[in-house]
């Protein structure tokens, strides 16, 4: 027994020893250290975000309070927020969607919201809501009473929107090593439920519409290849009398939606 034990020392020494020590150690260490990105690797393909933009008054807020299964208190808020706000919608397989909401205002906190999502934490996909010109009108910082505004005027806004939006989706495109998804979110539906088939096609790539004309244009500094695009027509209301679309109907296009997500997060 001494001999071996001897004749293991002498082929190990003390120092071997520490050597071997420190490197196991390190490697723990490194497992260690390496854990947390494994895991947010992990929680981001179960969990992806989702920008949800537009311009002010459109509906974003109600559009992913119903994607995350949320119900306001104190119903309908004031148009427009300041400040960017988080929904999450989760699901019993452990998977789902964190939605970042980018304030639809002119102001200093959107653009820093749009900085955000796309160039400091680049998101996994973005949801654009346009309203077809019936985006409810913002008041001017200051005045009291309802706003007003043509829908021209509100089209125009929309455009001149999502020109500053479609910007920074091109930057963070050009960047990426894999595709970025898009879908145009069509709400309001209930407005102008007769013609909707008319104004799923003014949102479209391809349709010589201005809008459709200004995605075309984004999938050219993007690369086609890089950016998929999707319309899908929303209603966050529906169900009273006077309504278009019954609470049934919005449900289901809310369902549709949230069933393309999954699908372009590649949870199905």
């Amino acid at each position: 027994m001494s001999r071996s034990s001897t004749r293991f020392r002498t082929v190990l020494p003390t120092s071997g020893r520490a050597a071997l020590g420190a490197t196991i150690a390190g490697g723990v260490l490194s497992g260690l250290a390496a854990a947390p990105e494994r895991m947010g690797r992990l929680f981001r393909g179960r969990f992806p975000t989702v920008a949800v933009t537009g311009m002010t008054g459109v509906g974003k807020t109600e559009l992913a309070n119903r994607l995350a299964r949320r119900t306001s208190a104190n119903g309908v808020g004031e148009v427009g927020s300041a400040v960017m706000e988080r929904r999450t919608r989760r699901s019993r397989r452990l998977q789902g969607f964190r939605f970042l909401v980018v304030p639809g205002d002119n102001a200093a906190t959107r653009l820093s919201a749009l900085d955000e999502v796309f160039h400091d934490e680049p998101v996994d996909g973005i949801i654009h809501v346009v309203a077809n010109g019936h985006a409810t009108p913002r008041r001017v910082a200051g005045t009291s009473g309802l706003a007003t505004a043509t829908r021209e005027e509100l089209l125009a806004a929309e455009l001149e929107d999502w020109a500053i939006t479609a910007h920074r989706i091109a930057s963070m495109a050009v960047r990426r090593d894999r595709p970025v998804w898009l879908v145009i979110a069509v709400t309001k539906t209930d407005l102008f439920a007769d013609e909707l088939d008319d104004v799923m096609e003014y949102y479209s790539p391809g349709s010589g519409s201005p809008f459709g004309n200004k995605i075309d244009e984004l999938r050219a500094l993007a690369g086609g290849a890089k950016l998929s695009v999707d319309v899908l027509p929303v209603s966050s209301h529906g169900g009273d009398r006077t309504s278009a679309v019954s609470a049934k109907q919005a449900s289901a296009m809310v369902d549709a939606l949230a069933v393309r997500l999954a699908q372009l997060s590649g949870h199905v």
